[in-house]
């Protein structure tokens, strides 16, 4: 095969989503006003590349708010928390800074006004994801995880006479989840849907892209973290629409050259907790194996951007 048959096909939009970027831009800034140690709870985001470069700059990730000295200051993940957390973090006077995605803050007040109206809620998401802890934990008896079509028919049978309401996890495959709100509602036919879509648009744009790009391509290389829900589900997004095979990789090291055999169209994505540099190894790494041509097909322009805490806001002149 010869180099002028082989190309890349590089999605857009790709990448960092405004909340990511508000979220490590948080630990960032917070190490530049208070300096070293700055805690997080959890990851900052679901990076290793992105938490790595973090910890060597003095972040130091901690997995419960009680690893937290008394005073020190403390950010919470793009992924949110619960109400337990927040008092935990008061009872240890801990300085905190919110670095939860505004579009997840959205669906924990969903959760709150539904539940103050008398709603049951139908939380479809991942099993032991921060983000379904998070927005779970609001109203831990009144939310009910569906974790996959089979997750349906294990519902308690007392729902039937309830109202219910049914909400999402961010990060989802859009088609899943709408396979999922549809077997739901054929078992309670009364369900209704959320008052927006709960999946953001940057987990929607990054599949769109994908799809756009797939049966164009031989195999489809994700660049993005075994963690990253949203970074899975675009390997998912990427086999249904067609591709014959589809990896996820954090690094450009971790491609193995046997995937090339036999192909001549690379497609490339990345998560959106991914930072472009991880990107540009992995083309870099394809042109030494003489994909050279690189087309990105752009499907959406994204402009989002989210203000920072407040106490991390520049100061008004």
């Amino acid at each position: 095969m010869s180099e002028a048959e082989k190309k890349v096909l590089l999605a857009a939009p790709r990448g960092y989503c405004a909340g990511v970027d508000r979220a490590v831009e948080t630990v960032e800034k917070a190490l530049d006003k208070y300096g070293a140690p700055v805690y997080v709870r959890k990851e900052i985001v679901h990076n290793r590349y992105v938490v790595d470069t973090l910890a060597e700059r003095g972040a130091i990730f901690v997995d419960k708010t009680e690893e937290v000295p008394a005073g020190a200051h403390l950010v919470f993940s793009a992924h949110g928390v619960s109400p337990a957390v927040h008092r935990s973090a008061e009872t240890l006077n801990l300085r905190t800074l919110d670095a939860t995605c505004p579009l997840v803050t959205k669906v924990h007040n969903e959760v709150k006004r539904f539940v103050r109206d008398g709603y049951q809620i139908l939380f479809i998401g991942h099993e032991g994801h921060e983000e379904v802890e998070g927005t779970m934990g609001e109203a831990p008896n009144d939310t009910h995880l569906i974790d996959g079509l089979e997750g349906v028919d294990k519902l308690p049978a007392f729902l039937e006479e309830q109202p219910l309401v049914w909400l999402s996890q961010t990060t989802l495959s859009v088609d899943e989840t709408m396979q999922i709100a549809h077997a739901l509602k054929r078992r309670f036919p009364h369900l209704q849907d959320p008052p927006s879509d709960d999946i953001c648009y940057a987990t929607q744009n990054r599949q769109v892209a994908v799809k756009a790009i797939s049966e164009r391509c031989d195999l489809m290389i994700v660049v993005g973290s075994q963690n990253s829900s949203n970074s899975k589900r675009l390997v998912d997004v990427a086999l249904e629409s067609g591709v014959g095979a589809a990896y996820l990789v954090d690094f450009a090291d971790q491609i193995d050259e046997a995937w090339f055999e036999g192909v001549s169209t690379v497609g490339v994505t990345s998560g959106a907790s991914v930072p472009e540099i991880l990107v540009r190894d992995v083309l870099e790494l394809l042109a030494q194996h003489e994909f050279t041509s690189v087309e990105q097909i752009t499907t959406a322009s994204e402009k989002i951007v989210f203000s920072l805490p407040r106490d991390l806001r520049p100061a008004r002149s």
